[in-house]
C-alpha cells in the first residue's frame, strides 16, 4: 500500500481506502459479518482511512468501523459526515448546537474521543456561501473535537466556494472516468491551496465493473433503484447521473482498459488513482471479495499518457452531454 499526505494536514492515508455507505444501508441486504471481514481484510492489506456518515444506515456504519477498528483508534484514521439527519436547507442544522449534537452522536458511535476528518455533508449551495458553520467547525477544532475539516460536494461551484475558506483541508467529490470535470480546473486549484482530494463514486454505482447490463435490476431499498432518476437526492451520487441504459452503453465501449489490468473495477479505480490531485479513492463495499478486488487496483499497471488522452476525449465526446444534475 502507498500512501499519500492529505493535503497540507499531518494526515498521511492509504492512497486507496474505502467508504462504507454500502455496508450501512441503501444498497440492497446487507451482512454485518461480512462486512466486518472486509473491514478487517482491508486493514491488513495497509488502509489506514475509512469514510463515512452519520445517516449510513443510521450510524450502522459508524458503529461496525467502532467495532473494526477497537484498539486501533491511533492508527486508523475515520471521516464522517453531518448535517443530512436534519434538514440539510435549514441554516439551524448548521447552528453549533445541532453540529455539536451531530458530532458527539458520531463520537459515541464511533468509540472515539476526535473525528479525524469531519466533513459537511453536501450541504446547498447557499450554506456555501453563508458561511457559519465553518466558524462552528474552528470552535470545534479548537477544542480537540475534531482534527480538520472538509466538504463533501456536488458540484465544481461548490469545491471553488470551499477553497476560499483557509481552514478547508479536503473536499470529497464525485469522480470517475466518467465524471471527469473536476481535473479542469478544481484539482489544480485544490492542489495549489493545500487541500487533499477524496474522490467518491469511483465505479460510478458499478457501472464501472463492466457487470450491468441494461436487464441488471436492483432492490427497492437499493439507492440504484429509488434514486435512478434523482428521486431522492442529488442523481450524481447515483450512476455518476449517467441514465442506466446510457452507462452500460458507454460501459462497454471502454472494456479496452481491462487489458494488462485484470478487469474494469481494478483499471478504473487506477485511472483514478493516477491522477496526482488525488489524495485517496475511496470506493465502496458489500463483500470480501469487493475488498480484494479494489485492493488489487494498487498493483496494476498506470495508464499511458496516450490511454489518459483517450479517455479524456471518450469522456469529452460521448459522456458529457448525458450527465444529469448539478455538475
Amino acid at each position: 500500500m502507498k500512501y499519500r499526505q492529505l493535503g497540507n494536514t499531518d494526515l498521511i492515508i492509504s492512497e486507496l481506502s474505502f467508504g462504507t455507505w454500502a455496508i450501512g444501508g441503501s444498497w440492497g441486504r446487507t451482512d454485518d459479518a461480512e462486512a466486518l471481514a472486509g473491514l478487517h481484510r482491508a486493514m491488513e492489506a495497509g488502509v489506514n482511512f475509512f469514510d463515512t456518515a452519520d445517516v449510513y444506515g443510521d450510524g450502522h456504519s459508524e458503529r461496525l468501523l467502532a467495532e473494526a477498528t477497537k484498539g486501533k483508534e491511533d492508527e486508523i484514521y475515520i471521516a464522517t459526515k453531518f448535517c443530512r439527519a436534519g434538514d440539510i436547507f435549514d441554516p439551524e442544522t448548521y447552528s453549533e448546537e445541532r453540529v455539536r449534537a451531530y458530532l458527539e452522536n458520531s463520537l459515541k458511535r464511533l468509540r472515539r474521543d476526535r473525528i479525524d476528518l469531519y466533513q459537511i455533508h453536501c450541504p446547498p449551495l447557499a450554506i456555501l456561501k453563508d458561511g457559519s458553520v465553518f466558524a462552528v467547525l474552528d470552535k470545534l477544532q479548537r477544542e480537540g473535537k475534531i482534527r480538520c475539516y472538509g466538504v463533501s460536494v456536488e458540484t465544481v461551484e461548490e469545491g471553488w466556494l470551499c477553497l476560499e475558506n483557509p481552514n478547508v483541508k479536503a473536499l470529497q467529490v464525485i469522480f470517475n472516468i466518467f465524471r471527469q470535470k473536476p481535473l479542469e480546473q478544481l484539482f489544480p486549484q485544490a492542489k495549489e491551496k493545500g487541500v487533499g482530494i477524496l474522490a467518491r463514486v469511483p465505479l460510478a454505482s458499478g457501472l464501472l465493473t463492466g457487470k450491468f447490463t441494461t436487464a441488471s435490476s436492483f432492490a427497492a431499498d437499493d439507492h440504484r433503484h429509488f434514486n435512478r432518476d434523482g428521486q431522492a437526492f442529488n442523481v450524481g451520487e447515483t450512476f455518476a447521473g449517467l441514465p442506466f441504459a446510457k452507462g452500460v452503453e458507454l460501459s462497454r465501449k471502454i472494456r479496452w482498459v481491462e487489458e494488462r489490468r485484470g478487469n474494469m473495477t481494478r483499471a478504473a479505480l487506477r485511472w483514478i488513482l493516477d491522477q496526482e490531485e488525488v489524495t485517496t479513492v475511496i470506493p465502496g463495499f458489500k463483500t470480501l471479495k469487493q475488498v480484494e478486488d479494489n485492493l488489487a487496483a494498487t498493483e496494476v499497471p498506470s495508464f499511458t499518457a496516450e490511454e489518459l488522452q483517450q479517455l479524456q476525449q471518450f469522456y469529452e465526446a460521448e459522456v458529457f452531454e448525458y450527465i444529469r444534475g448539478p455538475y
